[in-house]
């Protein structure tokens, strides 16, 4: 916490700034110590502010409100590593919200092991008018996770993941496969 910093010292002390005849007199000093001990931590905290932005040096108790800043709510059961690396991802994820691999990268980031994401549209072009389109016309995606070798998924967090990642209007269906023995 910033504002409790034990023996951080003003990098311009106020009493430097007071005319002569206010420097050696002892009360003067001493209530210039008062408010060079309240405005030391801001005054850190505006010196080191770009620091605040980058998602590997901001403080640990900053970077939730980092993280809210930016959109993104990483499990608070999770290390604090694996949050720094999805608010540090943040702008890659929004880039491909919607899209297989946008999914992927979300599923990825819950630690889900192998993810395999496949979804029923597609585009297509055609000289010939009325040509049929690739892919089943109703909206939905499959997304097969096999877990990682140490650990376990939750269906229910994934389930969540995935309904909050894909467009609304497309149905989606969570298959956790079981990590073969090879």
């Amino acid at each position: 916490m910033r504002g409790l910093v034990a023996d951080l010292a003003s990098p311009s002390p106020l009493i430097d700034s007071l005319p002569g005849i206010y420097q050696e007199d002892e009360l003067a000093r001493a209530l210039a110590q008062v408010f060079d001990d309240a405005l030391a931590p801001v005054l850190s905290t505006l010196d080191n502010l770009e620091a605040y932005f980058d998602p590997a040096l901001t403080p640990d108790d900053f970077l939730e409100w980092l993280a809210g800043w930016v959109g993104i709510l990483p499990d608070e059961t999770w290390p604090i590593e694996r949050r720094r690396a999805m608010v540090a991802l943040a702008v890659q994820l929004y880039r491909k919200r919607g899209t297989a691999a946008g999914l992927t990268m979300h599923v990825r980031l819950l630690g889900a092991g192998d993810v395999e994401v496949h979804d029923s549209g597609g585009a297509v072009w055609s000289r010939t008018p009325g040509g049929s389109a690739p892919g089943d016309p109703s909206f939905s995606l499959t997304v097969n996770v096999t877990p990682p070798k140490k650990g376990a998924v939750d269906p229910v967090k994934l389930d969540r993941l995935v309904a909050a990642a894909k467009p609304a209007h497309v149905m989606h269906r969570v298959t956790i496969r079981e990590r073969s023995a090879t």
